[in-house]
């Protein structure tokens, strides 16, 4: 059998192989006129991915399923107890099988992942497998298909700029800041607060602020890859 080398490249320590990291975000969701549906997704891909390359750690791509609160209503997902079962949990036990994984990092860029939070304590009793829910994106970038999110997709190169003048027609796109999400609205003061900014202010597009963002989105997966190593029994 080949002799691996755990100590080769650009890797904080060889036991680091046994930390994964897992994008979580949304492919199917309306963003407006100016970003694609799968933003939360290339979102969470490109932190996952920077987080791995700093740290040598598994990088495990992205899960291709996301769910989302029942009341908010702009995209394509699956309840969450299905997103567990049928997705989230077969990818992390084929991951562990696989790779002899012992914990992995959970980079959530969409807000309705949030609730795979409930189910990870089960997760780690059936797969014998320490997770950790990152969700440090979704709580910095404001609202939705907003500034934030704008800037991030020009710092990364797939806003389409020629759209901005119609992103923020709330009635064509009413999943702009939620401002048209009515029932999401009643439901979350957050998200109300948040459609109110939208309206009174606008968006606007900063690409320092989106690389600002995601630098610190990045730390924050490092920080918790470093602390999972550390711990690492």
């Amino acid at each position: 059998m080949v002799k691996l080398r755990y100590s080769s490249g650009n890797v904080i320590s060889p036991d680091v192989h046994g930390i994964g990291v897992l994008a979580v975000g949304s492919h199917r969701e309306n963003h407006g006129a100016a970003l694609p549906i799968d933003t939360d997704s290339k979102v969470a891909a490109y932190i996952a991915l920077q987080a791995s390359l700093k740290t040598g750690a598994t990088f495990l791509g992205i899960l291709y399923a996301a769910t989302e609160y029942d009341y908010v209503k702009h995209g394509d997902h699956l309840p969450v107890d299905e997103l567990v079962e049928g997705e989230l949990k077969p990818t992390l036990r084929s991951a562990k099988k696989c790779l002899g994984l012992r914990k992995v990092v959970l980079v959530n860029g969409h807000g309705g992942n949030v609730p795979i939070k409930d189910y990870t304590e089960d997760l780690e009793g059936d797969l014998d497998l320490e997770l950790i829910f990152n969700n440090s994106i979704v709580e910095m970038e404001g609202p939705h298909a907003g500034t934030g999110e704008l800037s991030m997709a020009a710092f990364l190169g797939f806003l389409d700029e020629s759209k901005l003048d119609e992103h923020c027609n709330f009635d064509k796109y009413p999943e702009v800041g939620m401002v048209g999400l009515h029932e999401a609205r009643k439901a979350e003061e957050g998200i109300d607060a948040g459609a109110v900014e939208v309206e009174k202010v606008g968006v606007c597009v900063d690409r320092e602020l989106g690389m600002k963002l995601l630098d610190d989105a990045v730390s924050s997966v490092v920080v918790d890859i470093k602390s999972s190593l550390s711990n690492l029994k």
